[in-house]
């Protein structure tokens, strides 16, 4: 408390009325104790450099950039604070439950007068930070469906022209351009120069693959790289390098490290290669290979054009032998007999229509003659018709004398005038 006060603090007495003589002390304000406390806990050499095993809890992203948590284990917890410049060098996303182990200085907030841990730097408690980060971004990306086999592209048998997105120095270049020269000898190969290492290596890689999709530098890309650690592999890990692969509408081939490597780039590409040499090979045909097949094809070719012509002499032999050749007539004479027996047929069942429709109508004729008005004319009796209208006269007294009257007779007619009227057995007028 001496260090704090100040030994040399004056203490001034004072009198009070009808009391004795005590003595006051100046107070201090809340700012100047934080204050104090900040400089105490600064100067302490173990905190501040201090690591931090436990477990983030109420994790709370600022849309600043600074990540604000709580570190606790089972028996106690502290705030944390990281500001965005230490925050956009992690590799991975903070998530809440993750076990991690948090470098950085144990500080006072004097504002609040509340100690927290200001973080520089957090690594994953068991697992190391770009595991995490492959991990996640791993996840998120199949979530989104990136590496579903729907969207792979085929893989052109004999390509015309190949594109190599890889370093132009190393191994690598050599070894793949030996294995596709000797394999196919008139391959046409296109080296895409991109660092494959380092920070500025992803950026170049997706632009390298988008640069040849535009341009329709080829029909087939292969990214490839060297063996290497996850530090050395980490920029075909990156979600530039991962969606520009995806994005990519010629095929890509990911030839990255060895064959127990796996990056974001394999699953993404249409077809991982173990190696850059093996990418080779699956990328370009054997010639030899090629040529045998193609001397396999022309032996199947020539054995099946034999039996076939073997076949076709058989069968125009059976053909030359067969009656309708030898008696080319016969089935002449054939076809003419059944037109002549078909023609008869039709004949005589067109008698047999017309005497059934001739007596069909002679009855129906005898039935009309039976009720036609000319069959009564012919027994004797006659018509009377209005010689203008032409209607037929039923009743004697429509008719005065002197009226002219038109008899129709069986074989004629007469225009007459009547000289009597006699209606219903009236006395003639």
């Amino acid at each position: 408390m001496g260090e704090l006060f100040g030994a040399a603090q004056s203490r001034e007495p004072y009198w009070e009325a009808g009391g004795a003589a005590q003595q006051t002390f100046r107070p201090y304000t809340v700012s100047e104790i934080n204050r104090h406390i900040n400089a105490l806990m600064k100067s302490d050499p173990f905190l501040a450099g201090v690591w931090v095993k436990g477990e983030i809890s109420n994790y709370r992203p600022h849309y600043s950039g600074h990540m604000y948590f709580t570190l606790k284990d089972s028996g106690a917890a502290i705030k944390c604070v990281m500001f965005r410049s230490a925050a956009s060098r992690l590799r991975f996303g903070v998530e809440n439950g993750m076990s991690v182990i948090i470098g950085g200085a144990v500080s006072v907030f004097e504002r609040d007068g509340q100690y927290q841990l200001y973080c520089e730097d957090i690594v994953s408690d068991g697992l190391g930070g770009l595991y995490v980060a492959y991990e996640q971004m791993k996840n998120r990306l199949e979530a989104e469906g990136l590496f579903d086999a729907s969207r792979k592209k085929p893989i052109p048998a004999m390509p015309k022209a190949v594109c190599l997105v890889t370093s132009p120095t190393g191994s690598v270049v050599r070894d793949m351009l030996n294995v596709a020269l000797r394999r196919f000898p008139g391959a046409c190969i296109k080296l895409f120069p991109v660092q494959v290492q380092g920070a500025a290596a992803a950026p170049q890689i997706a632009r390298a693959i988008g640069a040849i999709n535009g341009q329709g530098l080829a029909d087939l890309i292969i990214v490839a790289r060297g063996g290497g650690s996850l530090e050395d592999l980490w920029p075909f890990n990156e979600e530039a390098t991962a969606r520009a692969v995806s994005e990519s509408a010629i095929p890509v081939i990911s030839a990255v490290g060895h064959e127990t490597d796996f990056t974001i780039c394999d699953f993404v590409a249409d077809l991982r290669a173990p190696t850059p040499s093996a990418a080779a090979e699956l990328a370009f045909p054997d010639i030899g290979v090629i040529c045998e097949r193609l001397d396999q094809y022309g032996r199947r070719l020539k054995s099946a054009l034999l039996k076939k012509a073997e076949r076709s002499r058989g069968r125009l032999g059976r053909c030359l032998a067969s009656a309708a050749f030898a008696k080319p007539l016969n089935r002449v004479e054939l076809c003419r007999m059944r037109a002549h027996a078909a023609e008869e047929k039709l004949a005589a069942a067109i008698r047999r229509s017309l005497e059934k429709n001739k007596a069909a109508t002679a009855v129906l004729a005898g039935k009309l003659n039976a009720l036609s008005p000319l069959a009564v004319l012919s027994r004797g009796y006659a018509v009377v018709t209005e010689p203008k209208s032409g209607d037929v006269l039923k009743d004697a007294a429509r008719v005065r004398i002197g009226d002219q009257v038109r008899i129709q007779l069986r074989d004629g007619r007469l225009l007459c005038e009547a000289l009597e009227a006699d209606s219903r057995g009236a006395a003639p007028q």
